[in-house]
């Protein structure tokens, strides 16, 4: 099953209920962060290409720079999706072909903000939109992370549109809520995906 939704939409809080169901959630942030450690090709790549300003002190990626950098000129942001995306796409299969030994749930999560945008879908069989209106994802967002509103409107402008997000959902969790109708809703969908994993 594939987990998605737009920045600030409650991604994170939906796959927080998945696990503690015992589902196996791979997270392709933390896939995206692996593939750029200190010492992996990628990061090489990416200080050659940006220069050391993307670089800590303790020769770990600077994030914060680079989200600034890519997601204010389009053909950079292309250039990073280009070399990570691949090696992201690597380690999410991995990481996706040893959850039955260690989970207990008949059927893993693939946890992906550019879930569809970067074509990972193929990697699933359905799609889970977690959803909320525009606003309130740019209230949440800004209340959470430490970005200007500016960037997080770049964010959302780089992701999929709301409307084309929910037109490739097979199932969407409304998540306009408390935490707890979220949960409810998630404990919801994680017995129908029980049942249809298995069924197959």
């Amino acid at each position: 099953m594939g987990l998605t939704g737009g920045i600030g939409s409650g991604k994170s809080a939906a796959a927080a209920r998945f696990r503690s169901h015992g589902v196996n959630v791979v997270d392709a942030d933390r896939a995206a962060r692996v593939v750029v450690e200190p010492g992996r090709p990628a990061l090489a790549a990416i200080a050659e290409h940006f220069g050391p300003t993307v670089i800590q002190a303790d020769g770990s990626l600077d994030r914060a720079a680079l989200r600034k950098l890519v997601f204010d000129d389009p053909t950079e942001r292309r250039w990073l999706e280009q070399l990570t995306h691949p090696l992201i796409r690597e380690e999410i299969v991995t990481s996706l072909a040893a959850s039955p030994k260690t989970h207990p749930a008949p059927y893993s999560i693939l946890e992906s903000p550019l879930l569809i945008e970067s074509g990972q879908s193929e990697l699933v069989q359905r799609v889970c939109v977690v959803d909320l209106p525009e606003a309130m994802q740019l209230a949440r967002a800004s209340a959470r992370d430490s970005n200007t509103l500016e960037q997080i409107r770049k964010i959302m402008a780089a992701q999929l549109a709301r409307a084309a997000r929910c037109a490739k959902a097979d199932d969407i969790l409304d998540n306009s809520g408390s935490l707890e109708s979220l949960n409810a809703k998630v404990d919801v969908l994680h017995a129908k995906y029980v049942q249809l994993a298995t069924q197959t």
